[in-house]
């Protein structure tokens, strides 16, 4: 298997975000990267780093899925944001359009309250190219599947899957899983996404939730009372040429393993009904009992059998790490589910 991570992701490392209206060290640093890499040693397989974390054509797919002016504003938001009068070093947002808004701002703060979902997505100086090494990571670990590799591995941080075509939130600026999926279009007729974080990724469900040759299936906290709270309810299905190709199994807050693997073979069940020819799966593995962001109780054996479970599917695969931070079991989780996968 090969597994890829550019050393440029450490360039993204806000040490603070809002939590419940305060602020609070970020989980969300290059220490996650330290604690996943040490799980891969433990299984015996080591990263390489793509060539590149910015190119024409990471560019060109990454406009495949995001809008042009969301990915301008990443790049240039933090120049504009510093010459503003009595700004602070990090870009965060005051002002959102509840509700939706009707005019596009010029104005950067108007902006970063129209782009920034949450508060949990500050921009640095030096983010965007933190970002970009994230998704160059997602996209070098697809690549290698079209190259004919069964199953590769891309350690992103920051993580993807909340970021819509326009929208960062929850720790994501650009949806990695997205992009490995539409890497994977440039050969496969049928892709699906099957995501397995402790959060909905209703960034990856807006950006496919109008086509049919990306299935999305998503197990999560519930979000009647879980984030991301406005998206990831089992009425979502998908709509026009998507209507029924995507599917959310939102689990009760707490739920174990038994519950989590009940629900992931009535997905992997959807799925095949679906009939990919390969499959990006969104990595989670913030639903460990131990986890800060905790929802859920898995324990680190349940992402063994996730992870044969996964296998099991014997298609193209390519892994995209989403959530899970820091915590004395993050390294035995990775471990866990590596170990699964590769023995099925």
């Amino acid at each position: 298997m090969k597994l890829y991570y550019h050393p440029d992701q450490e360039r993204h490392a806000p040490p603070t975000f809002l939590l419940r209206g305060a602020p609070a060290p970020s989980p969300e640093g290059p220490k996650r990267a330290e604690l996943l890499s040490l799980g891969l040693a433990q299984a015996g397989l080591s990263l390489s780093a793509p060539a590149k974390a910015d190119t024409p054509r990471l560019r060109e797919r990454l406009g495949r899925i995001h809008s042009d002016r969301y990915l301008d504003f990443l790049e240039t938001i933090h120049a504009r944001w510093q010459a503003l009068p009595g700004a602070a070093e990090l870009v965060a947002p005051n002002v959102h359009p509840c509700g939706g808004g009707h005019h596009y701002p010029r104005h950067p703060v108007g902006q970063a309250g129209w782009h920034l979902h949450d508060m949990a997505c500050p921009i640095a100086a030096d983010s965007f190219r933190g970002i970009l090494a994230s998704a160059a990571s997602a996209e070098a670990a697809a690549e290698a599947v079209l190259g004919g590799e069964p199953a590769a591995y891309a350690l992103c941080r920051p993580p993807g899957h909340h970021a819509g075509p326009e929208r960062a939130g929850g720790f994501c600026f650009l949806n990695n899983s997205a992009l490995a999926a539409t890497v994977l279009r440039e050969r496969f007729a049928r892709v699906a996404i099957v995501d397995v974080d402790l959060h909905h990724g209703n960034g990856t469900q807006d950006i496919f939730y109008a086509r049919g040759d990306v299935w999305t299936g998503s197990l999560h906290a519930d979000p009647t009372d879980f984030y991301p709270f406005f998206w990831g309810g089992a009425d979502e299905t998908g709509e026009g040429e998507g209507q029924g190709a995507n599917l959310n199994l939102p689990l009760p807050l707490g739920s174990d393993g038994t519950v989590f693997l009940a629900a992931l073979k009535r997905l992997l069940a959807a799925l095949a009904e679906f009939r990919p020819q390969a499959v990006v799966v969104a990595l989670g593995l913030d639903a460990h009992k131990d986890d800060p962001l905790a929802g859920l109780s898995l324990e680190t054996e349940d992402f063994r059998a996730i992870g044969a479970r996964l296998a099991g599917l014997e298609l193209p695969t390519v892994l995209v790490q989403e959530g899970g931070y820091p915590t004395e079991s993050l390294a035995d989780n990775l471990h866990a589910l590596m170990a699964g996968f590769t023995a099925a």
